[in-house]
């Protein structure tokens, strides 16, 4: 993909002895939501941290914007435009709502200040109820919003998450995907991993499937959702 804005080739990951990704091609571009899709244990996160460099593939590269980036520490990734909200939020508990967003607050690469304080807010209303709350003292759903606004403060390029509905009510979940289709339609490319597929499926330009660290599909959310065999063969649907 000639513009890509994150892209790895032949990934060869390793957790000790156990080889998790094998030779995994990956590359989403601007503005281009992708869907990254596979049972629980396929190598979804192996292939994330792999690319925000939080684990080191033993084999293939990693660029942004065509520079490699393999060897980079998390923060150079990070402040090269890419936002990632991790499964499980991994919020400051011990500091405020305000203080969370607030110390997170950047320009974009090339300047850009669009993703403001106020803007989160009125994004996220419920967050500004809650201003002065400790990040412990939220619920899930809050927190959720908290970790996808505070990664939109680093006016990213590229928002990644990784279950960002998992464990919600189902109607904060509703929430937090009008949320998502808000931010990819403000043209911010994003990668959604998450178990509805249903959801996932409607926002993606493109769906990428893995099945025990290897690519088996990639193509269309039509294209996915009409072959039968492989929704119930790689992801029992």
């Amino acid at each position: 993909m000639a513009e890509a804005l994150l892209a790895a080739r032949g990934l060869h990951t390793y957790y000790g002895a156990s080889h998790i990704l094998n030779g995994v091609d990956f590359a989403v571009g601007r503005g281009e939501c992708i869907g990254l899709m596979g049972r629980n244990g396929m190598g979804k996160t192996t292939l994330l941290r792999s690319m925000l460099g939080l684990v080191r593939p033993r084999q293939g590269s990693v660029e942004v914007r065509g520079r490699d980036m393999t060897r980079a520490a998390p923060h150079a990734i990070a402040r090269a435009g890419i936002a990632f909200v991790p499964e499980g939020r991994g919020i400051f508990p011990n500091l405020t709502v305000r203080e969370n967003l607030v110390m997170a607050a950047r320009p974009g690469v090339d300047g850009r200040r669009e993703w403001g304080y106020e803007r989160v807010l009125a994004t996220f209303p419920r967050l500004g109820e809650r201003l002065d709350n400790g990040g412990a003292q939220l619920s899930g759903g809050e927190q959720q919003m908290l970790t996808i606004g505070r990664a939109l403060m680093t006016n990213p390029d590229l928002l990644i998450l990784d279950e960002a509905t998992e464990g919600l009510a189902p109607l904060i979940a509703r929430e937090i995907w009008n949320i998502i289709r808000g931010i990819r339609a403000s043209g911010i490319a994003t990668v959604i991993v998450d178990k509805n597929y249903g959801a996932v499926l409607g926002l993606a330009d493109r769906c990428v499937v893995l099945v025990k660290g290897c690519v088996v599909f990639t193509g269309t959310p039509g294209q996915l959702a009409d072959n039968e065999e492989m929704m119930q063969r790689y992801l029992g649907v």
